[in-house]
């Protein structure tokens, strides 16, 4: 079967056009608290502190905060893009219409991992303002990012599929995506960390993100490249599954 490449345009640029029409909350926001990090612990804090594997502390939490911000605003516009059909009851036209599974996912994660994209690029620009650095592997970096804001995209989709209120939005982003992103190595290195806490922290799954990511930068993080890479896949595949059974099923959808 073709895929209805006009059906996913219509869904895309429908999605796309609603971060132009509230930019400073989907884009300003983001990049203004983000600058205020590199301020205060990129150029304040981290010029009294010493390099952590040769790389200056303002350059090393870089990966981190751009993370921070992608994970984040990753999981809001893919939860709002498939809630707010739901909320308005407008979901049945599109459970009506002649769309797959595979082209609703393209528009509706596709947009939100453009925005996410287009955040993160200018939050790196941003930050060349406050800190020099070098990005050692580009290919990888560019891979990563569009890695993680899709699958945190799809994360979010499953999140609006679930949430039965605006309030159940924010709670994955605000209590859980939030503080593992602080705990997963955005500020520090686990080497710091006790060896009993660089066990413990390995069972977070932001730390093998937030280490592929610094590994791209600067060729050197706590977790194998290659590792990390494999859980980025392993998660995208899982929501990719989860999102697949919430179509076939109807769950929360039809209801």
């Amino acid at each position: 079967m073709s895929l209805n490449l006009h059906a996913v345009r219509a869904i895309y640029m429908f999605e796309l056009h609603r971060t132009w029409r509230t930019l400073f909350q989907s884009i300003a926001a983001p990049v203004i608290s983000t600058s205020l990090y590199f301020i205060v612990f990129g150029s304040a804090i981290g010029s009294q502190m010493t390099t952590i594997d040769g790389v200056s502390y303002g350059a090393f939490i870089i990966p981190g905060l751009t993370l921070l911000s992608i994970l984040t605003e990753s999981t809001s516009n893919g939860s709002f893009g498939i809630y707010l059909p739901r909320f308005t009851g407008t979901i049945y036209e599109l459970l009506s219409a002649p769309v797959s599974v595979a082209e609703v996912l393209l528009g509706y994660v596709g947009a939100a991992a453009t925005k996410s994209v287009i955040l993160g690029s200018i939050i790196l620009l941003t930050a060349r303002l406050f800190v020099p650095y070098e990005i050692v592997h580009p290919v990888w970096a560019a891979l990563f990012l569009v890695m993680i804001a899709l699958t945190f995209s799809l994360f979010g989709f499953i999140l609006g599929v679930w949430a039965d209120g605006f309030e159940k939005l924010q709670i994955v982003p605000l209590l859980i995506i939030t503080p593992l992103t602080f705990l997963g190595g955005t500020f520090y290195s686990i080497k710091m960390l006790p060896e009993f806490w660089q066990t413990v922290t390995l069972f977070n799954p932001i730390v093998y993100l937030v280490n592929g990511f610094r590994w791209a930068f600067y060729g050197k993080a706590d977790v194998n490249a290659m590792v990390s890479f494999g859980m980025t896949a392993l998660f995208m595949l899982a929501c990719v599954a989860a999102i697949t059974w919430i179509f076939k099923t109807g769950y929360r959808l039809r209801s």
